[in-house]
């Protein structure tokens, strides 16, 4: 009877083989997503908050929130390679 630890199949992989450029762009395309989207859903908050607080103004919440959607973007653009 064979010996089923020393199957052919378990020694085909090779560690660090396999080719991972699918895996990072998966990954990459996840963190700017999170990036923007988060972006987008914090400045929107910010604004919902400023325009429906008693006394606030809808005028206000939408300044705050293109303020702080403009000031997000110049932080979470794309930074050169070095």
């Amino acid at each position: 009877m064979a010996d089923p630890r020393k199957s052919t199949a378990a020694h085909a992989y090779v560690h660090g083989s396999q080719a991972i450029d699918e895996q990072k762009a998966t990954f990459g395309l996840f963190i700017t997503l999170a990036k923007w989207g988060s972006l987008v859903i914090a400045a929107l908050v910010l604004a919902l908050t400023i325009a429906f607080q008693p006394g606030g103004s809808i005028m206000g919440g939408i300044v705050a929130g293109v303020v702080m959607l403009a000031v997000g973007i110049l932080v979470l653009k794309a930074k050169p390679a070095h």
